[in-house]
């Protein structure tokens, strides 16, 4: 799925409306059926409405809806009077509602007009669309701030108002907007796309739970239209998934060299190896130190073993031409043999490379070594780890932007781990994750997300296929361990529920 800018919305809106053809206003009945059809399928049937519209077509949603729950539900309709200037579909569906003649309709011009809500009466916001341009003030401010502190359901409608759909943090008129001043629902419902905005954790407060609906936008004009960013979803990774033939053998699927663990560190490599593993590569050999063969050995029988003469790090770079892909970092340690052990596997390796952990803090304390790095290398750092490899930003926009500059400008692949893990391919375009959960925040995760990709890349995936589906089955296989409970789960877990999910493209 595309995640266009506000701007392309109107844009992608205007087309439909012209090409499809349809009015504008029966667009806006369409958007109405289907948040009233949602509403009526996850609310309660007891529940009553309370619509707060302001002057636009985000009002004009709101009063199409308020006439559609009417026939069901108790509705009134508080109408934000900061203007006499109403968009034409706003005024059109205030006509039929009045027409209609079942729903109560108040004006109100400042919070003391607003009547009581009751606990059963369910919040409707739809004052500010995606097309509002400032942070909120004055009277439209102080109505966010009043249904904030109430206890009610609330449900937003294309865009929580005061949300921007892309960057809330930049100076607008010289200052960030106050939070306080954006509804905090607890759904959002919006039309064909997510807005980028709602995949940033900070606004999660607002957002809630965010559901896409459909409204039959033009298909052939969203296809054309160039965006730079994507979600990752079930029939994007699909058909990637390569299935094995009958006569293939273990060296069909690929060599993998995982180079991890230290003294102390070697659940890092054994759950990166089991997980490269189980994700279907043909061989792997792991290189530890001399310490760590035992463990090795009992926790990853079907791995085979190459040993540092450290007994303790990872300081000697093995022989690295029988490798089809190269995975560092889980668990290795940052001392200084080790770094240069780092520094010499780079300037030697002519195979695609998974980067992780250790190996990115090394890489952030000798940023001159990230010209050594092997065009389209996969990198896999948490937010502290990237703030360290680029630099502190103060939001998650401003993050963004940075994370797909560095790939552009070092050619590589960023994945950004997080709630919606964030892809940022050389070519400035990013894919964010729509798997996974809470209960994989969880030691060791990062690890076996590793070892999936370096699985992926020795099997002769691309590197954007590999990031890709090695991300999105990473969340999935979390979503199967997460069934019963968020709080218990384990990062072997995830490994134990990727493999029966994946040996065909159905299972996804």
């Amino acid at each position: 799925m595309k995640i266009p800018s506000a701007g392309q919305v109107r844009e992608i809106d205007a087309y439909t409306i012209e090409n499809e053809p349809i009015a504008s206003i029966d667009l806006m009945e369409r958007a109405a059926k289907t948040c009233v059809s949602w509403l009526q399928k996850n609310l309660s049937p007891q529940v009553a409405y309370k619509i707060f519209a302001g002057p636009g077509n985000n009002g004009g949603d709101g009063l199409a809806i308020a006439r559609l729950l009417a026939t069901h539900h108790r509705v009134e309709v508080l109408i934000m009077k900061i203007t006499d200037n109403f968009s034409p579909d706003f005024l059109q569906n205030l006509e039929r509602l009045k027409k209609q003649n079942k729903v109560a309709i108040r004006e109100i011009f400042s919070v003391k007009d607003i009547p009581q809500i009751a606990d059963n009466e369910v919040i409707i916001d739809a004052l500010f669309g995606s097309g509002l341009t400032r942070m909120l003030a004055k009277f439209p401010a102080k109505l966010v701030q009043h249904i904030n502190q109430l206890p009610n359901q609330v449900v937003a409608i294309d865009i929580p108002s005061g949300l921007f759909g892309e960057d809330n943090y930049s100076p607008r008129k010289g200052e960030n907007p106050p939070h306080s001043n954006i509804v905090q629902a607890d759904y959002t419902l919006t039309f064909q796309f997510p807005y980028l905005s709602f995949l940033f954790p900070e606004n999660e407060t607002y957002v809630g739970k965010f559901v896409s609906l459909p409204i039959g936008l033009s298909e052939d004009f969203i296809r054309q239209m160039p965006v730079n960013y994507h979600l990752l979803e079930k029939k994007t990774v699909e058909n990637y998934v390569k299935i094995r033939r009958k006569f293939s053998h273990k060296g069909n699927y690929g060599h993998a060299l995982l180079v991890a663990g230290s003294y102390g560190k070697m659940g890092a490599a054994t759950l990166a190896a089991r997980a490269c593993l189980r994700t279907g590569v043909g061989l792997l050999t792991v290189h530890i130190p001399r310490k760590g063969y035992e463990i090795m050995q009992i926790t990853t029988p079907e791995s085979m073993i190459s040993i540092d003469k450290s007994k303790k790090i990872f300081a000697q770079v093995p022989d690295l031409q029988n490798y089809n892909a190269i995975g560092i970092g889980c668990g290795i340690g940052t001392k200084e043999k080790t770094a240069q052990a780092l520094k010499s596997l780079l300037q030697t390796a002519q195979q695609p490379l998974v980067i992780d952990a250790d190996a990115l803090n090394i890489l952030s304390e000798n940023k001159n070594w990230l010209k050594y790095l092997p065009k389209n290398s996969i990198l896999t750092p948490h937010p502290k780890e990237f703030e360290r490899l680029a630099g502190k930003s103060t939001d998650s926009f401003s993050r963004l932007q940075k994370q797909i500059q560095f790939a552009v400008n070092q050619k590589v692949i960023l994945v950004l781990k997080g709630a919606h893990t964030a892809i940022a391919l050389p070519d400035g375009s990013c894919f964010f994750n729509t798997t996974g959960n809470p209960g994989m925040a969880t030691a060791g995760s990062g690890d076996v997300l590793s070892g999936i990709i370096l699985s992926l890349l020795a099997q002769n995936y691309s590197p954007k296929q590999a990031a890709l589906l090695g991300v999105y089955l990473h969340g999935f296989a979390g979503d199967l361990a997460a069934k019963n409970s968020h709080n218990s789960l384990i990062a072997s877990d995830i490994i134990k529920n990727l493999w029966h999910r994946f040996s065909t493209t159905a299972s996804l």
